[in-house]
């Protein structure tokens, strides 16, 4: 406990030091509203370096340990890769179990360790499986052995793999670390680190998953994991109710997974994932009895699978969970919504290309679903008044382009778009979390304004991760949302210039709301309390770091991998993505002015959005009267959640009718009460017929005979 507190003064002496300098005055809103001293910057820039140094220090022993281990216990580097699924689980172990012995900082500092042993490890094997072409798989134990069907507990270790590991495990480090600022004043740190980890184990486990029932595993533990993160403060009726809302719908994804499964073992007699690949092309004309009816085998197992990834990745008719869950902490949903739970049903997709490519129908549904849910989420965002909304229905939007991007064959861009968009949407959630922060827990944009200049660090931040979901030219969001817009035009069917139109026409409303955010929380005249904007300061250092980070990320990641997931003749992939001939796409020819058309659209919404904020924000098109009817629609979701609530009622009111007719009146009345009734009716007629002093007597005796033939009657026959 001792070398813990230690490191909890070195590490937070920065943040008090600069507190401490701080003189606020009462001034005007929208002017510098406090003075820093910045004699204390040396003095605490050494003591955070001197902080972090211990830190380091115990990675290297880390380090030190795994190479003496490599070295004299023969651990090669496949087991080392294994360790990106054990650490986190490691992880949650200690923070859950051992949380009141390590205390606050001591969770703080092991989760946040361990996390960064798992992210290096992650670019290792990003390195050497990635970039140097290798694929490994390891087994770690028999699991399954029913007659034929034999289910091993491996690891899979191919590009798209590690792909997905740095994607987890960087955003996964980062919101550990983020955390450790944004939640050091609560008292169950503990518990959120443990669920945290574990969040990332499982999500692990699904990303190097081998077969169907082990990705399910991981499916099932990451649902189970974002309910006890939404209700982490379970004191809140609303954080219960948007957990439980968020179980039920992936429960819908998780039935037509089961039913994917079994499918899938009546069709290959195999649910591993090499064996089902291989023999999906043989597979293609099967045909399977669903409901006394005949589908094509392969275009229902896909399309029960698209079902299963709708769920979890929130597309229109499963969404209604996504903004709901925003009643967790903030770096509750920069993880859920940026790197783990939304991805996997895009994963999942990715992953299965050998089947879906021999599924049509089921590709045209996917590109249809995934252009109206950019259409719909784009739409809900740009009437919301909750920060932390917007941001999620615009992870919805997003969410829409990967899955019309898959439908139209193209995997290796929808997996660079979810590459892109894990960095830049976490970014915009922690600098959300910075600002709700410092706006003592405000999330309401009408109630701000003017804090470009009080908090510049998280204003610099927002603008670049907005300007990246924009797609605004050469940011990290520009390379892939454009790749994807183009490879849409380029197919030249109607399904596809269908997602094309709704696709340019949703980055039109994303450069609307992204701006009229940027304006109502940073540019405008400040509309709160005094007393809230005077208590405004910039978050601290462990909260910034890792904005800064994503910072560099959201600017550079774009463009530096480019060529390694969309590059002309790329063979990144290899054989874990796999396209068919009929269905390859070069979006090179299209003609200049198309690829242009939405960087043109976007900086004419850009000078009308300022146009609008600037004069009177209050003419904004949707909040005219005439437009009031609209705006309500659009305010309420498309009214879904109230269709969903009215079915579901009326479902459960019919359901109690029966159980009444059926329990109380069939079963109760022929049952139970007739019983009772002749009972009694027995005891009352002997009772006449005996002395009142034995009456009791031969009551209890009459029960026991009774009984006991009753028993002897039901063993008999049962």
């Amino acid at each position: 406990m001792s070398v813990f507190k230690r490191f909890r003064n070195y590490l937070f002496i920065s943040y008090n030091r600069v507190q401490s300098k701080l003189n606020y005055e009462k001034v005007i809103p929208g002017e510098d509203i406090f003075i820093v001293d910045t004699s204390t910057i040396w003095s605490t820039l050494k003591s955070f370096l001197f902080g972090y140094s211990f830190l380091i220090a115990i990675h290297a022993v880390l380090f030190l340990f795994i190479e003496l281990m490599w070295k004299y216990c023969s651990i090669t580097v496949y087991w080392t890769f294994s360790l990106t699924v054990w650490v986190p689980l490691l992880s949650s172990i200690f923070c859950g179990f051992f949380g009141r012995i390590l205390g606050v900082y001591g969770a703080m500092i092991i989760s946040t360790t361990f996390l960064f042993i798992t992210t290096i490890i992650s670019y290792v094997a990003f390195y050497y499986v990635g970039l140097l072409g290798n694929f490994i798989n390891i087994f770690i134990c028999d699991w399954i052995h029913v007659g034929t069907l034999i289910v091993n507990w491996e690891l899979r270790f191919d590009s798209l793999t590690v792909v997905m590991l740095i994607t987890v495990n960087t955003v996964s480090f980062l919101v550990h670390l983020y955390s450790c600022g944004y939640m050091e004043n609560d008292p169950h740190v503990p518990r959120l680190m443990s669920y945290l980890s574990l969040f990332t184990f499982f999500m692990n486990a699904l990303v190097t998953s081998n077969n169907f029932v082990q990705l399910f595993f991981g499916w099932e533990g990451v649902g189970i994991c974002s309910y006890l993160l939404i209700s982490f403060w379970f004191t809140r009726v609303q954080a219960v109710k948007a957990a439980f809302k968020a179980v039920l719908m992936n429960k819908i994804g998780d039935v037509c997974f089961l039913l994917a499964m079994m499918m899938c073992y009546d069709m290959f007699k195999s649910l591993d994932f090499s064996v089902v690949f291989a023999l999906a092309c043989d597979f293609k004309d099967y045909n399977i009895v669903f409901f006394a009816q005949q589908f094509k085998g392969i275009e229902l197992f896909c399309f029960f699978l698209l079902i299963a990834a709708m769920a979890k990745s929130a597309q229109i008719g499963l969404h209604t969970w996504l903004a709901d869950a925003m009643e967790g902490p903030t770096p509750v949903s920069a993880l859920i919504h940026a790197a783990t739970m939304v991805t996997a049903g895009v994963f999942l997709i990715i992953r299965c290309s050998p089947i879906f490519e021999f599924a049509p129908h089921s590709l045209q549904i996917m590109t249809v679903v995934g252009g109206i849910t950019a259409f719909t989420g784009a739409t809900m965002a740009l009437v919301q008044y909750d920060v932390k909304k917007i941001i999620a229905f615009s992870t919805m939007s997003q969410l829409g382009y990967m899955f019309f991007s898959a439908g139209l064959s193209g995997y290796s861009l929808s997996l660079y778009h979810l590459f892109n968009h894990a960095f830049f949407k976490a970014l915009l959630f922690l600098s959300a979390g910075s600002l709700i922060h410092a706006m003592s827990d405000e999330q309401d944009i009408r109630k701000m304004g003017g804090l470009c200049k009080i908090l510049p660090v998280t204003y610099v931040c927002f603008l670049l991760g907005s300007i990246s979901l924009i797609g605004f030219p050469f940011t990290s969001g520009f390379f892939s949302k454009e790749a994807i817009l183009n490879q849409a035009f380029a197919k030249y069917t109607a399904v596809s210039l269908f997602a094309y139109i709704l696709g340019v026409t949703t980055a039109v409303l994303t450069t609307y709301y992204s701006i009229r955010l940027l304006w109502w929380v940073f540019l405008s005249k400040y509309n709160g309390y005094k007393s809230v904007i005077v208590r405004a300061k910039e978050s601290n250092f462990l909260m910034l770091i890792p904005m800064s980070i994503l910072t560099i990320l959201t600017i550079f990641s774009g463009f530096l991998f480019k060529d390694i997931f969309i590059g002309k003749g790329t063979t990144f992939f290899q054989n874990s993505i796999y396209v068919c001939k009929e269905n390859y796409i070069d979006s090179d020819c299209i003609p200049l002015g198309v690829k242009l058309l939405p960087v043109i659209l976007g900086f004419i919404t850009i000078i009308i959005a300022m146009h609008l904020s600037l004069f009177d924000y209050k003419l904004s098109i949707l909040q005219n009267k005439k437009f009031y009817n609209l705006h309500q629609f659009l305010y309420n979701r498309y009214h879904i959640d109230t269709i969903y609530n009215f079915i579901a009622l009326r479902f459960l009111e019919n359901c109690f009718s029966l159980y009444k007719l059926v329990d109380q009146i069939l079963i109760e009345i022929c049952g139970p009460n007739l019983i009772r009734n002749a009972y009694g009716w027995i005891l009352v007629l002997w009772k006449k017929s005996i002395s009142n002093t034995n009456t009791s007597i031969y009551i209890h005796g009459v029960s026991l005979i009774i009984s006991i033939i009753f028993v002897i009657f039901y063993v008999s026959f049962y």
